[in-house]
């Protein structure tokens, strides 16, 4: 190409008939930099003599003498890369390159296949970078035409900007053709992948083989040095990823941590996914005895098993030293001595117009429950456990049943202690304290394993026989003691229960759920589907009761996504008013803790239907000659009508529960629903704005807030005495096993507030026990592990009480108090406990602060702020986060959080004190 040539190529579009227009107008190329189009005049003299080299070794490649193409090309290629290898600007070579763009990709299909245009393909795949218009992707392109060199020597913003090219253009065959073929795609990312491993660009790593769907390509590139980052960031990718691509990110980091070694990484993702193999895997795949027990008492803190003949690390699973280790850190925070109901009260402080008007039975309960919730797990306290117990009748009827049961919550961990104390009871000829002492049995076995067995072999017998009290108690008493533990012989005692009279099946649906769930049990599945299809009618006579047999239903398919969708289906087909509430509750518990928008939305979408109410005619019993008259026919009507309308609402008050259900798992998406609540609150129906406060319970468990305590306030002075009292429990669930200062006094002020409201009062007192729960020692929160596992027990058990709550005049304000107690299923100690090699409590110094995200951030950031430094035992508040705060020793496991085992760091060197 000659010189005259050249210019008409680089000549602008612009009308030639003004000539002045021409020179007004510089070549400018819209939105990049214009450098290369200024005055020759303008540029320095080292400016000037590179470019004008760089022009006459474009001019080379234009000429037919190919002698001079391959030196040419060498010292394009080295003043290019000399410039690239940091930046900070766009390079002067490819600034003064620009204008040659066009004749240079000329040059490359004038050229016959030679290496020297493979040579010049990789040169136009680096001007691409600046030159090429938008959707048009010319680095990509080249450097698959161009030679293997390595993809890194031409400089890091080269690489970053290649990946991106590949995203799109892996998009655009995609979307072309399902089946198009991306091999060379697939190569090339194999070949940035290492280079951004070993530049610290871990994360852009992740996100080019996240965009080509092969994430698993990643495993066998990372290494010691680079795993902390990749596996954080891919962890934190996960709650924005659609099923079933977040399982396989997962997967992904669990080989990664794996290949490196980091069991107890690698166990924490098992326990995740949810796959017992895969955690079988992990703990026999570590060697080393002290490794192996941390990793035993991880998975005992998330109520999960594994196979082992060590009787040591079986104790561990079992959790059977809990309770020591429990009082010993009361022990320790001196603690130890038994409050009692007005200890937490504090009636004194009460602002008070006019006496109380609870009755006596009401107020006995109360302090029954607040007594059970205090002094739970410290074997201690002033009414049950002492010399000559009265306290059982100063309850009565179904009260007893809540006062005696009570037991099993003062010696929560403790069985073999506790079933001491409880015996007695157990063979009372009233058969609410009977009742009592059997729903104690499963209370003091909660996350307890014993070799044993005994809750099974107590309760068993009364399963069939008895009073319905008595019965249902040992239902209660299976599903709490096994919960999450999906045994077999549990499942068949209880199975047979399903076709029972009303109460028995739903209760025992709920327990066999709470033992089985996250399994997806088919059989179970089939035999709950198969009592609504048979009775429809007994599920709308009592919608309370039957809303807990959808939730026993629900939880079989917890956190298993797309599994529920062959049983929602079915029950789409069964014609029965509480169809659509367990469809709610099925697909809600399915997606609980994922954070998924999509079933958020459907949840809102169902708020804002108007309820349609199916309406019958007399017209029918009028014809058929039929005994009844037409009023009776018109009142059978409107009973129909009304607990059609009941059944309809619930579901709208369940979707708002299963709104907070899905939302939890998910920080962005948790603050949105809190947003959401106040809409529903102004707007909602009256199912709808009860089920609020709940919804709000869920999502802040344990976690007091001020804003969350501010809106329930204002909700627990609400009109609808419903949301009043729903309101009242939330802020109780909220501050559970917290000692806020703060709650303590706004219930103390609705207790004067509400001084002639018995429900009310009745609600205030409860709450009050849970905030003082094991006085301030432990959660009821069912996220662990540094809030990235969900404890599917902990959640049934919250579930149960929330559902049950949705009805509360029906329930926990009627006969079924009871029910309260199933949070024994979530409650776990807040400490750090830091054990030595020999597993003995040592004391250990430790920093504990708020927990920082330091996802992609460059160094080795600070994983806590605002830290104050203790020595252990100590309690952890939501959101805190642990480390140590000496070098002497090295912990076992990467959460420090629970029972943490240390081993003496080896590189460690003691200063010399002097």
């Amino acid at each position: 190409m000659t010189n005259k040539e050249k210019d008409i190529v680089n000549v602008d579009p612009v009308s030639n008939d003004d000539p002045q227009k021409e020179q007004r107008k510089p070549h400018v190329d819209s939105g990049k930099p214009q450098a290369d189009t200024l005055p020759e005049d303008d540029l320095s003299e080292e400016d000037k003599q590179l470019k004008d080299e760089l022009d006459l070794l474009v001019l080379r490649l234009t000429e037919s003498d190919r002698k001079l193409h391959r030196p040419a090309l060498e010292s394009l290629r080295t003043l290019i890369r000399s410039s690239t290898s940091s930046m900070t600007s766009v390079p002067k070579p490819l600034k003064f390159l620009r204008p040659h763009y066009p004749s240079l990709k000329l040059c490359y299909d004038q050229w016959p296949q030679s290496e020297d245009k493979l040579f010049l393909a990789d040169v136009l795949s680096v001007l691409g970078m600046t030159y090429a218009e938008e959707g048009v992707r010319d680095s990509i392109k080249y450097r698959l035409l161009g030679t293997s060199d390595e993809v890194g020597s031409w400089g890091h913003e080269y690489v970053r900007h290649l990946a991106a090219e590949i995203g799109e253009e892996y998009a655009a065959r995609i979307a072309a053709d399902a089946d198009a073929q991306v091999a060379d795609l697939l190569a090339l990312a194999d070949q940035i992948t290492p280079f951004f491993l070993k530049h610290n660009a871990e994360a852009d790593a992740v996100d080019l083989l996240l965009e080509l769907e092969v994430i698993d390509r990643l495993v066998p590139h990372v290494d010691k040095n680079t795993v902390a980052r990749v596996g954080l960031y891919m962890i934190s990718c996960v709650p924005y990823l659609p099923y079933p691509e977040d399982e396989t990110v997962l997967r992904a980091a669990h080989a990664i941590y794996r290949n490196v070694g980091q069991v107890p990484e690698a166990l924490v993702l098992a326990m995740r996914l949810d796959d017992k193999q895969l955690m079988q895997q992990d703990f026999e795949a570590c060697t080393d005895p002290v490794v192996r027990k941390q990793l035993a008492y991880m998975l005992a803190r998330h109520s999960a098993t594994v196979a082992t003949d060590d009787d040591m690390e079986q104790e561990i699973l079992a959790n059977t030293k809990l309770s020591e280790h429990f009082l010993a850190l009361a022990q320790e925070l001196g603690i130890t001595d038994p409050k009692t109901p007005d200890d937490i009260y504090k009636t004194h402080l009460e602002a008070r117009n006019s006496a109380m008007t609870m009755d006596s039975a009401k107020q006995n309960l109360a302090s029954s429950l607040v007594n059970a919730f205090v002094n739970c797990g410290f074997a201690k306290d002033k009414l049950m456990l002492v010399d000559d117990p009265q306290w059982i009748y100063k309850n009565k009827d179904h009260a007893m049943v809540s006062a005696t049961a009570s037991l099993g919550m003062l010696m929560l961990w403790d069985v073999q202690g506790g079933l001491t104390h409880i015996d007695k009871y157990m063979y009372s000829t009233d058969d609410n304290i009977k009742a009592g002492g059997l729903l104690a049995v499963g209370l003091v076995s909660a996350n307890v394993r014993d070799e044993n067995e005994p809750a099974m072999a107590l309760l068993a017998e009364h399963l069939t026989e008895g009073s319905t009290a008595t019965r249902l108690a040992a239902i209660t008493g299976l599903g709490i003691a096994y919960a999450g533990t999906a045994k077999a012989e549990v499942g068949e005692l209880l199975s047979p229960l399903l076709v029972d009279n009303g109460e028995i099946s739903c209760h025992a649906a709920l327990a066999l759920g709470l033992i089985f769930s996250g399994t997806c049990d088919g059989d179970l599945t089939s035999q709950v589907l198969q009592v609504l299809m048979e009775h429809p009618e007994k599920s709308a006579a009592a919608p309370a009761k039957h809303k807990l047999m959808g939730l026993g239903l629900a939880l079989l398919y917890l956190g298993k996504q797309e599994a529920c969708e062959a049983t929602v289906e079915t029950l789409k087909a069964i014609e029965s008013p509480m169809s659509r509430p367990w469809q709610v509750l099925v697909e809600t518990c399915a997606y609980a803790g994922t954070g998924n928008v999509l079933k958020v939305q459907a949840m809102t979408r169902l708020c804002s239907e108007q309820l349609s109410v199916p309406t019958t005619t007399t017209s029918a019993a009028a014809e058929g000659g039929a005994a009844a008259s037409k009023k009776d026919a018109k009142e059978k009507e409107s009973k129909d009508k009304e607990a059609a309308e009941a059944a309809a609402a619930d579901w709208q008050g369940l979707a708002v529960l299963g709104m907070a259900m899905v939302a939890m798992g998910e920080d962005v998406g948790a603050e949105m629903m809190l947003r959401t609540y106040n809409h529903l609150m102004h707007y909602g129906t009256p199912a709808i704005r009860k089920c609020v406060p709940l919804a709000i319970a869920l999502q802040c468990a344990s976690n007091p807030v001020v804003t969350v305590l501010d809106t329930l306030s204002k909700f627990s002075h609400d009109h609808d005495i419903e949301v009043a009292v729903n309101a009242i429990f939330a802020m109780g669930m909220v501050g559970a096993g917290t000692n806020n200062a703060r709650l303590a006094q706004m219930l103390r002020q609705l207790a004067s507030y509400y001084n002639k409201d018995p429900s009310c009062l009745f609600m205030v007192r409860v709450a009050q026990g849970m905030v003082h729960m094991g006085k301030g020692t432990v959660t009821v929160n069912p996220y662990h592990t540094n809030r990235s596992l969900l404890s599917r027990v902990a959640l049934g058990g919250l579930l149960t009480v929330l559902v049950a709550m949705t009805d509360a005049k029906h329930t926990i304000l009627g006969k079924s108090h009871w029910m309260l107690y199933h949070l024994a299923s979530a409650m776990y100690p807040r400490m750090l406990l830091v054990l030595d090699e020999e597993l003995k409590p040592k004391s250990v110094s430790v920093r504990v602060g708020q927990a920082v995200d330091v996802v992609g951030q460059a160094g080795r950031p600070k994983t806590i702020t605002g830290f104050q430094t203790h020595n252990t035992p100590v309690l952890m508040a939501y959101g805190e986060r642990a480390e140590l705060a000496t070098e002497e020793f090295v912990t076992l496991t990467p959460v420090v959080e629970g029972f943490v085992v240390v081993r003496k760091n080896p590189e460690y060197m003691e200063e010399d004190k002097e």
